[in-house]
């Protein structure tokens, strides 16, 4: 009997076999059917595409997102400030400027930044990588967006228009921060001294007034700096390297900044308005400084004298009357000057320029109006010239009838 049963016992291991060569082929099967239907999801995804630029995408909601781009539409809100996004990440971070909640950090230094891809920039500054490069003068960036706002540099295009006073921008947060000089919004106050900021970054350049921190040194001369541009800009004094010029007169500058600066000289335009006496500025700090001799504040101080000054450009001129710097140098005779419009002027006697003219005679001189030479248009149409005053005169004229 146990015989008869030992026959009838199946054989499992060649069974097994069968049975793991047909899953296997099975698997092989299903495999095949979900590359197929893959690949033909693909293409049918690729049929995705935007209307208005053509740009094809694979998922239905990256277009959707993407048309954002051109209707404008920015549906998510926040609720502390009414900002607006086009993608729900964006606010996502955003409310982190709320909160403060920082939960990316720096492995090397212990930095904790809001986002992800902001953490993904700042290690570059360390390890000093800058993938994104100008196919016109090889400048490197770390942020592709950085690259893009530095294109138009050389394109002239300024995409971002303010809707009250018609000036264009590269960027649209250089736009935001503009659109502030107008409401004057000023949504950065330091704890210390309660001085208001229109942006984030000069609060931080700010606050290092108080603890008199410059960390930026430069390697050639040591002078020190408390912003990394301000050095940027310092080292091109070395080098002499001038990118920016003015295409009405050819003039050469070191930064952006100031070319748009000169270019009012050209234009006239004075967009800063005093309230009080209704004198005109081109520059937001004059207006800040011509405004103190109305209401007498001088915040800058002398620490060896106590004189005090309504310009920190003008009190650093002072303090070198005291350790008799004189850091600006004729590259010609050598003099030393105080000042660098001091070293322009004496330059011009040189070279013989004399860029400022009389309207009334067509005379020129080496040194603006305001520097030097006071002309003034008496009753019978004739002028009367002033051949020499000292720099720091002052003069005040009145109509004379003759």
């Amino acid at each position: 009997m146990s015989s008869s049963l030992d026959q009838e016992e199946p054989e499992p291991p060649q069974i097994k076999e069968e049975e793991e060569d047909h899953c296997s082929s099975q698997e092989e099967e299903q495999l095949l059917v979900k590359q197929e239907i893959k690949s033909e999801c693909e293409e049918i995804f690729k049929n995705y595409s935007c209307e208005i630029c053509g740009k094809d995408f694979t998922v239905s909601s990256r277009l959707t997102v993407h048309m954002r781009t051109h209707t404008g539409e920015r549906p998510f809100l926040c609720k502390l400030c009414g900002k607006t996004f086009k993608h729900s990440g964006s606010l996502k971070a955003h409310t982190r400027t709320h909160t403060g909640e920082k939960p990316f950090s720096c492995e090397i230094c212990g930095k904790s930044l809001m986002k992800n891809s902001s953490l993904k920039d700042h290690m570059r500054t360390h390890t000093g990588e800058r993938p994104f490069s100008c196919e016109i003068c090889a400048k490197g960036f770390v942020k592709n967006s950085s690259l893009r706002d530095h294109m138009r540099i050389h394109t002239g295009e300024k995409p971002f228009s303010c809707k009250t006073c018609g000036k264009a921008f590269t960027q649209n947060s250089t736009l935001q921060h503009h659109m502030r000089t107008h409401t004057g919004e000023k949504p950065f106050s330091c704890e210390q001294c309660g001085k208001r900021f229109i942006k984030s970054g000069s609060l931080k350049v700010h606050m290092k007034s108080h603890t008199d921190e410059r960390p930026f040194f430069c390697e050639i001369c040591g002078k020190s700096f408390n912003r990394n541009a301000s050095l940027n800009i310092h080292r091109k004094s070395h080098t002499g390297e001038k990118l920016y010029f003015c295409k009405t007169c050819g003039k050469r500058f070191f930064t952006s900044s100031s070319l748009t600066v000169h270019m009012k000289t050209h234009t006239g335009e004075r967009p800063f308005s005093c309230e009080t006496c209704g004198k005109s500025f081109n520059l937001s700090w004059s207006l800040k400084a011509h405004m103190r001799t109305h209401t007498g504040e001088r915040p800058f101080s002398c620490i060896i004298c106590d004189r005090s000054f309504t310009c920190s450009s003008t009190l650093k001129a002072h303090v070198r009357t005291h350790t008799g710097e004189r850091p600006f140098t004729c590259k010609m005779c050598g003099k030393g000057f105080k000042r660098n419009a001091s070293l322009e002027a004496h330059v011009r006697t040189h070279t013989g320029e004399r860029p400022f003219s009389c309207d009334m005679c067509g005379k020129s001189f080496t040194q603006s109006v305001k520097s030097l030479t006071k002309r003034i248009f008496l009753s019978n149409q004739s002028c009367l010239n002033i051949d020499f005053l000292p720099t720091n005169t002052v003069l005040l004229f009145h109509k004379v009838d003759l």
